[in-house]
């Protein structure tokens, strides 16, 4: 299935290898039918949570936020690489946090070759930076990752002690990632570009920023009340669709494209794959391998075993394998595993599928990625920044407690 997901042979979508695995395993009694029912009836609303996201995301493209946010950081730039190199840090953060990793790797990584074009810079450090932060920076909310939607239902966090908790983590490792990149591409930073002109910028989105900040504050209050954030993100992706097919410019036939439907197919197949392979032995013998407690070297060897189990079988399987290991030590232990399934996969481009689809948009832009470079920069970044947040994830648990 994995293989399939990395290469896809022939252009197939995900879900063409995914669905026919999961009948398989379901077939030939690796997973029961009621287990694999029961494990999709708890994947469904982390599925249907991703799909108003998606469609969130791709409705503020067209109403033209990142249009807006390229103009903003040529402008801001004033012709400074390293400045610039600070404004897509700035933007790809925020953009990963509220509207997940998938709009910072499909819809910042264009703006992101236009711009540094624009201004006349080497576009290398700023679109290896869309890719990093794309993992590094979905530490902060349920939201930015389906890595962190299925954290979130398995800590027993509210959303609002789960972003309390990550706050820390997530500035800590993207202030270390900034400062691992100004020195990695320190030679492309000091090269020359220009001040682009003022003219033409253009008019800020303000109904999808209003409509992204209701949606936040859904989510808020929908995990205050005991009812699932997925309905704040279906009302926002609504409130946007139906001002788009009013206005005509989206179709129905779009909407469903911007759900990805495929994709999410294969993330409930997955699933169930992963469940037949825990429940037939992988959970024994990861469990000898997991640290007991919460304490700083127990969280340590957490999310390293975490980064590691990434960049072997990807992150999305290698969370699905240890949530249900660590579950039971508590908030910290789940916390430490996504920070390392996060973090993690900066270090090889099958740690994530998102690094996979990055590297499909770089070629698409005739750029090349060398493996030995990105592997460096990896063995560079991964390392000083994990450590930095799981430091964070400790004092924030100490402090503000992880019930």
């Amino acid at each position: 299935m994995l293989a399939c997901a990395i290469v896809r042979p022939f252009g197939w979508p995900e879900a063409v290898v995914a669905v026919p695995a999961a009948a398989l395993a379901i077939v030939t009694g690796a997973i029961s039918l009621d287990d694999a029912l029961a494990e999709a009836e708890r994947l469904g609303p982390v599925i249907g949570f991703l799909a108003a996201v998606l469609v969130l995301a791709q409705l503020c493209d067209d109403e033209g936020l990142f249009h807006a946010c390229g103009a903003w950081m040529a402008r801001t730039a004033a012709g400074r690489p390293r400045r610039l190199l600070a404004q897509v840090f700035l933007a790809a953060s925020a953009i990963t946090a509220v509207l997940s990793l998938d709009a910072t790797v499909v819809l910042l990584t264009p703006v992101v070759f236009a711009t540094a074009a624009r201004l006349g810079a080497r576009p290398k450090p700023h679109v290896y930076a869309c890719t990093h932060l794309s993992n590094t920076a979905s530490l902060l909310l349920p939201v930015s990752n389906l890595t962190n939607l299925l954290a979130f239902a398995a800590s027993g966090l509210s959303f609002t002690r789960f972003a309390a908790l990550m706050a820390l983590p997530w500035l800590a490792a993207i202030a270390v990632e900034y400062a691992v990149f100004r020195r990695f591409f320190a030679t492309d930073l000091d090269a020359g570009a220009q001040a682009p002109p003022t003219s033409d910028l253009p008019e800020l989105p303000l109904f999808a920023l209003a409509t992204v900040a209701c949606t936040l504050a859904g989510f808020v209050v929908t995990s205050a009340v005991g009812i699932d954030p997925a309905w704040a993100a279906l009302a926002g992706a609504l409130a946007l669709a139906t001002r788009a097919l009013v206005q005509r410019r989206t179709t129905p036939k779009a909407l469903w494209r911007s759900a990805s439907v495929p994709f999410l197919a294969f993330v409930l197949a997955l699933g169930i794959v992963v469940r037949a392979v825990v429940d037939n032995g992988l959970d024994s013998a990861l469990g000898h391998l997991i640290p007991d407690g919460t304490g700083l070297p127990a969280l340590l060897g957490i999310a390293a075993l975490a980064a590691v189990l990434a960049n072997v079988i990807n992150n999305l399987p290698a969370v699905l394998v240890l949530l249900p290991l660590t579950a039971p030590s508590g908030p910290g232990a789940v916390l430490a595993v996504l920070l390392g399934v996060n973090i993690g996969p900066n270090l090889t481009y099958a740690g994530s599928l998102a690094t996979l689809l990055w590297r499909r948009i770089v070629h698409a832009h005739d750029a090349e990625v060398e493996l030995s470079e990105f592997t460096r920069l990896g063995l560079y970044a991964v390392p000083a920044s994990l450590g930095a947040a799981v430091l964070a994830l400790w004092a924030s648990l100490t402090v503000i407690g992880g019930g």
